[in-house]
């Protein structure tokens, strides 16, 4: 598969290709989905937690007599029935991630940057780098480019101008080509590759 290369300025720099076997796959959101869900479920804090009847301070002591009152028997006031009482199954302190096997990881990525390609939301640049850390500067280039939300990814090390101009323009975002993910990835319109970050993910999926 043939892609055109530009330059940050929108001017042609030639083209290049790419393997049809991580750009041209037919994508299937099944297991795009499942990434996902495995990514969002891994970063969740999982702290919430409520206080449950036996990690509350109070009496223990029968507060009202068993018989005669014409009401309910009760124990004591920690009960969860009762306010300032303990939350029955109430949150606790838990992981919320669970396992997804490698190659299906690896396989939603593939998936997602074909859905990318279909959906004709991949630019290709020769280069992501400015002379400096300029943000007014950078956000006029990415205007001419059309991108307004859009992620970055370029190769083993970002440009330090780059990364610096581009962190105070919103829906910009920029990662080195190890970061790349599922879910960045769908979360933007545009995915905008460096010719570098091609070469990185046709070594790292060979």
């Amino acid at each position: 598969m043939e892609l055109e290369v530009k330059t940050l300025d929108g001017a042609a720099a030639g083209s290049i290709t790419v393997s049809d076997e991580i750009f041209g796959l037919e994508p299937r959101t099944d297991l795009i989905h499942r990434v996902v869900r495995w990514q969002l479920a891994k970063r969740q804090a999982g702290t919430h937690k409520a206080k449950q009847r036996a990690e509350i301070n109070g009496s223990t002591k029968k507060f009202v007599r068993q018989k005669g009152t014409g009401g309910a028997r009760h124990g004591n006031k920690k009960a969860p029935q009762f306010r300032g009482g303990g939350k029955a199954h109430g949150p606790v302190v838990r992981s919320h991630e669970h396992d997804l096997p490698k190659k299906i990881r690896a396989l939603g990525l593939r998936h997602a940057l074909s859905a990318k390609i279909k959906a004709d939301g991949v630019i290709v640049l020769d280069a992501a780098s400015v002379d400096g850390p300029k943000t007014k500067a950078l956000n006029e280039k990415l205007k001419q480019l059309g991108l307004s939300n859009a992620l970055v990814v370029d190769g083993t090390e970002v440009d330090v101008n780059f990364r610096l101009a581009s962190r105070n323009i919103p829906a910009i975002d920029v990662l080195p080509v190890e970061g790349i993910n599922v879910y960045d990835l769908l979360r933007r319109e545009k995915l905008v590759l460096t010719k570098a970050a091609v070469s990185a993910l046709e070594e790292r999926f060979k």
